[in-house]
Protein backbone atom coordinates (compact mmCIF):
# COMPACT_ATOMS: atom_id res chain seq x y z
CA UNK A 1 0.00 0.00 0.00
CA UNK A 2 1.79 3.11 -1.07
CA UNK A 3 0.71 6.65 0.80
CA UNK A 4 2.38 9.01 -1.34
CA UNK A 5 5.88 8.54 -3.82
CA UNK A 6 7.29 10.83 -5.69
CA UNK A 7 10.51 11.48 -7.15
CA UNK A 8 13.33 13.12 -4.69
CA UNK A 9 15.31 14.32 -7.61
CA UNK A 10 13.33 17.90 -7.20
CA UNK A 11 13.76 19.61 -3.99
CA UNK A 12 10.38 19.92 -2.96
CA UNK A 13 10.57 16.42 -3.22
CA UNK A 14 7.66 14.24 -1.22
CA UNK A 15 8.27 11.93 1.89
CA UNK A 16 6.45 8.44 1.08
CA UNK A 17 5.40 5.08 3.48
CA UNK A 18 5.58 1.68 1.80
CA UNK A 19 3.77 -0.84 4.08
CA UNK A 20 4.27 -4.43 3.37
CA UNK A 21 2.88 -7.51 5.05
CA UNK A 22 5.35 -10.42 5.85
CA UNK A 23 3.53 -12.93 8.21
CA UNK A 24 2.83 -11.81 11.23
CA UNK A 25 5.56 -8.69 10.57
CA UNK A 26 4.51 -5.06 9.18
CA UNK A 27 7.77 -3.85 7.21
CA UNK A 28 7.77 0.30 6.83
CA UNK A 29 9.60 1.43 3.87
CA UNK A 30 10.62 4.70 4.41
CA UNK A 31 11.31 6.67 0.84
CA UNK A 32 12.29 10.12 -0.64
CA UNK A 33 13.31 12.98 1.17
CA UNK A 34 11.75 13.82 4.62
CA UNK A 35 12.49 17.22 4.73
CA UNK A 36 10.22 20.32 6.53
CA UNK A 37 9.14 21.16 2.50
CA UNK A 38 7.98 18.07 1.85
CA UNK A 39 4.22 16.64 2.34
CA UNK A 40 3.87 14.82 5.10
CA UNK A 41 2.19 11.15 4.44
CA UNK A 42 -0.72 10.36 6.26
CA UNK A 43 -0.10 7.99 8.91
CA UNK A 44 -3.53 6.89 10.08
CA UNK A 45 -3.77 4.06 7.94
CA UNK A 46 -0.64 2.44 9.25
CA UNK A 47 -1.70 3.66 12.80
CA UNK A 48 -5.06 1.67 12.38
CA UNK A 49 -3.23 -1.45 10.85
CA UNK A 50 -1.23 -1.41 14.16
CA UNK A 51 -3.96 -0.83 16.37
CA UNK A 52 -6.87 -3.13 15.52
CA UNK A 53 -4.65 -5.92 13.80
CA UNK A 54 -3.95 -8.75 16.42
CA UNK A 55 -2.42 -10.99 15.00
CA UNK A 56 0.95 -8.58 13.79
CA UNK A 57 3.55 -9.04 15.92
CA UNK A 58 6.74 -7.32 15.12
CA UNK A 59 7.58 -3.52 13.41
CA UNK A 60 10.37 -3.07 11.06
CA UNK A 61 11.87 -0.22 9.15
CA UNK A 62 13.22 -0.06 5.65
CA UNK A 63 15.68 2.75 4.62
CA UNK A 64 17.00 2.05 1.16
CA UNK A 65 14.83 4.67 -0.69
CA UNK A 66 15.68 7.20 2.23
CA UNK A 67 16.86 10.80 0.71
CA UNK A 68 17.51 13.82 2.87
CA UNK A 69 15.62 13.67 7.08
CA UNK A 70 15.36 16.26 9.87
CA UNK A 71 13.28 15.65 12.49
CA UNK A 72 10.37 15.79 10.65
CA UNK A 73 10.72 11.65 10.23
CA UNK A 74 11.96 11.35 14.02
CA UNK A 75 8.70 12.79 14.77
CA UNK A 76 6.69 10.69 12.60
CA UNK A 77 8.94 7.24 13.70
CA UNK A 78 7.86 8.71 16.81
CA UNK A 79 4.25 8.55 16.47
CA UNK A 80 4.45 4.64 14.72
CA UNK A 81 6.88 3.59 18.28
CA UNK A 82 4.22 4.80 20.42
CA UNK A 83 1.05 3.49 18.63
CA UNK A 84 3.13 -0.11 18.59
CA UNK A 85 4.06 -0.11 22.23
CA UNK A 86 0.77 0.51 23.01
CA UNK A 87 -0.58 -2.19 20.98
CA UNK A 88 2.01 -4.64 22.41
CA UNK A 89 4.16 -4.49 19.19
CA UNK A 90 7.64 -5.16 19.29
CA UNK A 91 9.78 -2.30 17.18
CA UNK A 92 13.00 -3.11 15.61
CA UNK A 93 15.09 -0.43 15.20
CA UNK A 94 18.34 -1.52 13.79
CA UNK A 95 17.80 -0.79 10.41
CA UNK A 96 17.29 2.72 11.08
CA UNK A 97 19.92 5.08 10.17
CA UNK A 98 22.34 5.49 13.20
CA UNK A 99 21.79 9.24 13.77
CA UNK A 100 18.15 8.43 13.90
CA UNK A 101 18.63 6.18 16.54
CA UNK A 102 20.54 8.76 18.59
CA UNK A 103 17.87 10.85 18.54
CA UNK A 104 15.50 8.15 19.60
CA UNK A 105 17.52 7.22 22.18
CA UNK A 106 17.87 10.61 23.61
CA UNK A 107 14.07 11.69 23.38
CA UNK A 108 13.14 8.20 25.45
CA UNK A 109 16.02 8.90 28.10
CA UNK A 110 13.75 11.52 29.56
CA UNK A 111 10.35 10.36 29.91
CA UNK A 112 7.57 12.92 29.80
CA UNK A 113 5.83 14.32 33.28
CA UNK A 114 2.33 12.90 33.84
CA UNK A 115 1.51 16.23 35.02
CA UNK A 116 3.34 18.35 31.86
CA UNK A 117 0.08 18.82 30.18
CA UNK A 118 -2.49 21.29 31.90
CA UNK A 119 -6.07 20.34 32.16
CA UNK A 120 -8.69 22.33 31.74
CA UNK A 121 -10.90 21.54 35.04
CA UNK A 122 -14.44 23.04 36.32
CA UNK A 123 -14.21 24.75 39.83
CA UNK A 124 -16.65 25.20 41.17
CA UNK A 125 -17.50 28.28 43.79
CA UNK A 126 -17.50 26.49 46.92
CA UNK A 127 -13.96 24.57 45.80
CA UNK A 128 -12.37 28.09 45.15
CA UNK A 129 -13.52 29.71 48.14
CA UNK A 130 -12.31 26.74 50.48
CA UNK A 131 -8.73 27.23 48.09
CA UNK A 132 -8.96 30.76 48.35
CA UNK A 133 -9.58 30.42 52.54
CA UNK A 134 -6.55 27.74 52.81
CA UNK A 135 -4.68 29.96 50.75
CA UNK A 136 -5.09 33.06 52.95
CA UNK A 137 -4.24 30.83 55.84
CA UNK A 138 -0.72 29.59 54.15
CA UNK A 139 -0.21 33.35 53.87
CA UNK A 140 -1.61 34.25 57.54
CA UNK A 141 0.89 31.47 59.24
CA UNK A 142 3.98 32.40 56.66
CA UNK A 143 3.89 36.17 57.92
CA UNK A 144 3.59 35.03 61.47
CA UNK A 145 6.60 33.04 60.99
CA UNK A 146 8.68 35.84 59.70
CA UNK A 147 7.82 38.19 62.52
CA UNK A 148 8.69 35.87 65.16
CA UNK A 149 11.88 34.89 62.99
CA UNK A 150 12.08 39.34 63.37
CA UNK A 151 11.92 39.69 66.89
CA UNK A 152 14.26 36.81 67.32
CA UNK A 153 16.67 38.21 65.30
CA UNK A 154 15.83 42.25 66.91
CA UNK A 155 16.44 40.53 69.69
CA UNK A 156 19.66 38.73 69.24
CA UNK A 157 21.31 41.70 67.48
CA UNK A 158 19.85 44.05 70.95
CA UNK A 159 21.57 41.60 73.10
CA UNK A 160 25.27 41.51 70.49
CA UNK A 161 24.19 37.60 69.35
CA UNK A 162 23.83 39.20 65.94
CA UNK A 163 24.94 42.46 63.64
CA UNK A 164 24.58 44.01 60.68
CA UNK A 165 26.44 47.05 59.23
CA UNK A 166 26.38 50.27 60.24
CA UNK A 167 26.96 51.17 56.63
CA UNK A 168 24.69 49.14 55.37
CA UNK A 169 21.57 51.23 57.48
CA UNK A 170 22.88 54.54 56.37
CA UNK A 171 22.86 53.51 52.97
CA UNK A 172 19.57 52.52 53.50
CA UNK A 173 18.28 55.38 55.09
CA UNK A 174 19.65 57.80 51.98
CA UNK A 175 17.67 55.38 49.62
CA UNK A 176 14.57 55.70 51.26
CA UNK A 177 15.07 59.57 52.59
CA UNK A 178 16.54 62.10 50.24
CA UNK A 179 16.14 59.85 47.06
CA UNK A 180 12.70 59.83 47.99
CA UNK A 181 12.11 63.64 47.94
CA UNK A 182 11.42 64.32 44.81
CA UNK A 183 8.56 62.04 44.19
CA UNK A 184 7.52 62.73 47.07
CA UNK A 185 7.50 66.11 46.17
CA UNK A 186 5.61 66.12 43.06
CA UNK A 187 2.92 63.92 44.64
CA UNK A 188 2.21 65.66 47.61
CA UNK A 189 2.07 69.03 45.87
CA UNK A 190 -0.42 68.02 43.31
CA UNK A 191 -2.39 65.93 45.94
CA UNK A 192 -2.52 68.92 48.32
CA UNK A 193 -3.99 71.10 44.79
CA UNK A 194 -6.64 68.33 44.26
CA UNK A 195 -7.67 69.23 47.92
CA UNK A 196 -8.16 72.71 47.25
CA UNK A 197 -9.76 72.17 43.73
CA UNK A 198 -12.62 69.84 45.43
CA UNK A 199 -13.11 71.84 49.01
CA UNK A 200 -13.50 75.33 46.76
CA UNK A 201 -16.04 73.62 44.50
CA UNK A 202 -18.96 72.90 47.31
CA UNK A 203 -17.37 76.19 49.74
CA UNK A 204 -17.46 78.57 46.99
CA UNK A 205 -21.00 78.50 46.67
CA UNK A 206 -21.41 79.62 50.59
CA UNK A 207 -18.85 82.19 50.09
CA UNK A 208 -16.90 80.05 52.49
CA UNK A 209 -13.28 79.93 50.10
CA UNK A 210 -11.25 81.11 53.56
CA UNK A 211 -12.12 77.33 54.64
CA UNK A 212 -10.22 75.77 52.19
CA UNK A 213 -7.35 75.94 54.18
CA UNK A 214 -8.89 73.79 56.70
CA UNK A 215 -9.61 71.28 54.69
CA UNK A 216 -6.28 70.66 53.28
CA UNK A 217 -3.95 70.91 56.13
CA UNK A 218 -6.31 68.63 58.50
CA UNK A 219 -6.95 66.38 55.09
CA UNK A 220 -2.89 66.05 54.93
CA UNK A 221 -1.70 65.87 57.97
CA UNK A 222 -4.47 63.09 59.58
CA UNK A 223 -5.15 61.37 56.08
CA UNK A 224 -3.83 62.25 52.48
CA UNK A 225 0.19 62.47 53.67
CA UNK A 226 0.79 59.85 55.47
CA UNK A 227 -1.26 57.37 53.38
CA UNK A 228 0.14 59.00 49.58
CA UNK A 229 3.80 58.84 51.38
CA UNK A 230 3.02 55.22 52.47
CA UNK A 231 1.64 54.38 48.43
CA UNK A 232 5.12 55.71 47.10
CA UNK A 233 7.16 54.26 48.79
CA UNK A 234 5.37 50.87 48.73
CA UNK A 235 6.08 51.15 45.42
CA UNK A 236 9.22 52.80 45.46
CA UNK A 237 11.18 50.60 48.34
CA UNK A 238 9.35 48.07 48.93
CA UNK A 239 9.55 46.49 45.87
CA UNK A 240 13.49 47.32 45.84
CA UNK A 241 13.63 45.33 49.23
CA UNK A 242 12.05 41.94 47.39
CA UNK A 243 13.74 42.64 44.31
CA UNK A 244 16.91 42.67 46.12
CA UNK A 245 16.48 39.93 48.48
CA UNK A 246 15.03 37.94 45.78
CA UNK A 247 18.09 38.54 43.75
CA UNK A 248 20.30 37.22 46.74
CA UNK A 249 18.24 34.60 47.14
CA UNK A 250 18.50 33.47 43.15
CA UNK A 251 22.31 34.12 43.62
CA UNK A 252 22.63 32.22 47.02
CA UNK A 253 24.09 34.81 48.54
CA UNK A 254 21.59 33.86 51.47
CA UNK A 255 22.96 30.65 51.67
CA UNK A 256 26.52 31.63 51.74
CA UNK A 257 25.53 34.49 54.59
CA UNK A 258 23.71 30.99 56.11
CA UNK A 259 27.28 29.00 55.67
CA UNK A 260 29.19 32.22 57.79
CA UNK A 261 27.55 31.57 60.29
CA UNK A 262 25.64 35.14 60.04
CA UNK A 263 21.77 35.58 60.61
CA UNK A 264 20.08 36.49 57.14
CA UNK A 265 17.24 38.76 58.86
CA UNK A 266 19.51 40.37 61.11
CA UNK A 267 21.92 41.12 58.74
CA UNK A 268 19.77 41.88 55.65
CA UNK A 269 16.26 42.62 56.65
CA UNK A 270 16.62 44.25 60.26
CA UNK A 271 18.94 47.37 58.39
CA UNK A 272 16.19 47.54 55.92
CA UNK A 273 13.31 47.67 58.36
CA UNK A 274 15.13 50.10 60.74
CA UNK A 275 15.62 52.25 57.55
CA UNK A 276 12.04 52.46 56.54
CA UNK A 277 10.78 52.79 60.16
CA UNK A 278 12.87 55.74 60.94
CA UNK A 279 12.64 58.03 57.81
CA UNK A 280 9.45 57.24 57.23
CA UNK A 281 7.64 59.65 59.92
CA UNK A 282 9.80 62.60 58.70
CA UNK A 283 8.60 61.85 54.86
CA UNK A 284 5.25 61.90 55.93
CA UNK A 285 5.58 65.47 57.76
CA UNK A 286 7.63 66.93 54.61
CA UNK A 287 4.48 65.47 52.56
CA UNK A 288 1.97 67.44 54.78
CA UNK A 289 4.30 70.94 54.33
CA UNK A 290 4.05 69.93 50.31
CA UNK A 291 0.28 69.35 50.60
CA UNK A 292 -0.76 72.22 52.23
CA UNK A 293 1.84 74.56 50.15
CA UNK A 294 0.23 73.41 47.10
CA UNK A 295 -2.86 73.98 48.58
CA UNK A 296 -2.18 77.44 49.09
CA UNK A 297 -0.83 78.07 45.29
CA UNK A 298 -4.56 77.26 44.36
CA UNK A 299 -6.37 79.15 47.12
CA UNK A 300 -4.51 82.36 46.57
CA UNK A 301 -3.85 82.36 42.85
CA UNK A 302 -7.52 81.34 42.11
CA UNK A 303 -9.95 82.11 44.82
CA UNK A 304 -10.16 85.64 46.81
CA UNK A 305 -8.20 84.11 49.98
CA UNK A 306 -4.66 86.30 50.89
CA UNK A 307 -1.46 84.46 52.30
CA UNK A 308 -1.95 85.82 55.32
CA UNK A 309 -5.75 84.42 55.87
CA UNK A 310 -4.60 81.02 54.20
CA UNK A 311 -1.58 80.97 57.26
CA UNK A 312 -3.98 82.25 59.84
CA UNK A 313 -6.46 79.41 59.26
CA UNK A 314 -4.06 76.48 58.80
CA UNK A 315 -2.19 77.56 62.08
CA UNK A 316 -5.78 77.40 63.62
CA UNK A 317 -7.14 74.59 61.93
CA UNK A 318 -4.22 72.04 62.67
CA UNK A 319 -3.32 71.14 66.29
CA UNK A 320 -0.50 69.08 67.47
CA UNK A 321 -2.57 65.85 68.15
CA UNK A 322 -3.31 66.12 64.52
CA UNK A 323 0.71 65.80 63.10
CA UNK A 324 0.97 63.19 65.97
CA UNK A 325 -1.63 60.85 64.42
CA UNK A 326 -0.25 61.20 61.42
CA UNK A 327 3.06 60.77 62.59
CA UNK A 328 2.18 57.62 64.27
CA UNK A 329 0.39 56.55 61.07
CA UNK A 330 3.29 56.62 59.08
CA UNK A 331 5.65 55.14 61.48
CA UNK A 332 3.12 51.92 61.17
CA UNK A 333 3.04 52.25 57.45
CA UNK A 334 6.39 52.60 57.56
CA UNK A 335 6.28 48.90 59.45
CA UNK A 336 3.91 47.29 57.03
CA UNK A 337 6.07 48.56 54.11
CA UNK A 338 9.33 46.98 55.30
CA UNK A 339 8.03 43.59 56.71
CA UNK A 340 5.74 43.35 53.13
CA UNK A 341 9.03 43.79 50.76
CA UNK A 342 11.42 41.76 52.90
CA UNK A 343 9.00 39.08 53.51
CA UNK A 344 8.61 38.95 49.83
CA UNK A 345 12.08 39.14 49.03
CA UNK A 346 12.59 36.10 51.54
CA UNK A 347 10.15 33.76 50.29
CA UNK A 348 11.68 34.40 46.54
CA UNK A 349 12.12 31.39 44.43
CA UNK A 350 15.14 30.60 42.63
CA UNK A 351 14.00 31.62 39.06
CA UNK A 352 14.37 35.28 37.22
CA UNK A 353 10.24 34.97 37.16
CA UNK A 354 10.28 34.61 40.67
CA UNK A 355 12.38 37.97 41.65
CA UNK A 356 9.71 39.83 39.26
CA UNK A 357 6.45 38.10 40.80
CA UNK A 358 7.90 38.62 44.67
CA UNK A 359 8.16 42.68 43.64
CA UNK A 360 4.68 42.49 42.50
CA UNK A 361 3.50 40.72 45.72
CA UNK A 362 5.58 43.18 47.59
CA UNK A 363 3.94 46.06 46.24
CA UNK A 364 0.28 44.14 46.52
CA UNK A 365 0.72 43.52 50.09
CA UNK A 366 1.96 46.39 51.46
CA UNK A 367 -0.97 48.72 49.93
CA UNK A 368 -3.42 46.26 51.07
CA UNK A 369 -1.69 46.32 54.65
CA UNK A 370 -1.89 49.79 54.38
CA UNK A 371 -5.50 50.63 53.23
CA UNK A 372 -6.59 48.41 56.07
CA UNK A 373 -4.19 49.71 58.67
CA UNK A 374 -5.26 53.44 58.22
CA UNK A 375 -9.13 52.59 57.81
CA UNK A 376 -8.54 50.86 61.51
CA UNK A 377 -6.53 53.44 63.20
CA UNK A 378 -8.98 56.24 61.28
CA UNK A 379 -11.88 54.35 63.01
CA UNK A 380 -10.29 54.33 66.56
CA UNK A 381 -8.95 57.89 66.61
CA UNK A 382 -13.17 58.34 65.51
CA UNK A 383 -14.25 56.58 68.52
CA UNK A 384 -11.60 58.15 70.79
CA UNK A 385 -12.69 61.49 69.77
CA UNK A 386 -9.59 62.71 68.57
Amino acid sequence: MTLSNQSSATVNSAASINTVRRQQTLELALSGDWVLDAPVPALEPVLAQIEHDSQLKSLQFATAGLGRWDSMLVTEVVKLIECANRSGVAVDKTSLPLPIQNLLALAAAVPERIDAHRSQQSVSWHEAMHAAWLGTLRESRAMLVFVGEMALSTLATVRGQAHFRREDLWLYVQECGPSALPIVTLISLLVGLILAFVGAVQLSLFGAQIYIANLVSLGMTREMGGLMTAIIMSGRTGAAYAAQLGTMHVNSEIDALRTMNLDPMAFLVLPRMLALILIMPLLCLYADLMGIIGGGLVTVNFFDVSLTEYLDRTASAVKMKDFTIGFVKCAVFGILIALSGCMRGMQCGRSASAVGEAGTSAVVTAIVFIVVADSVMTIICNRLGI
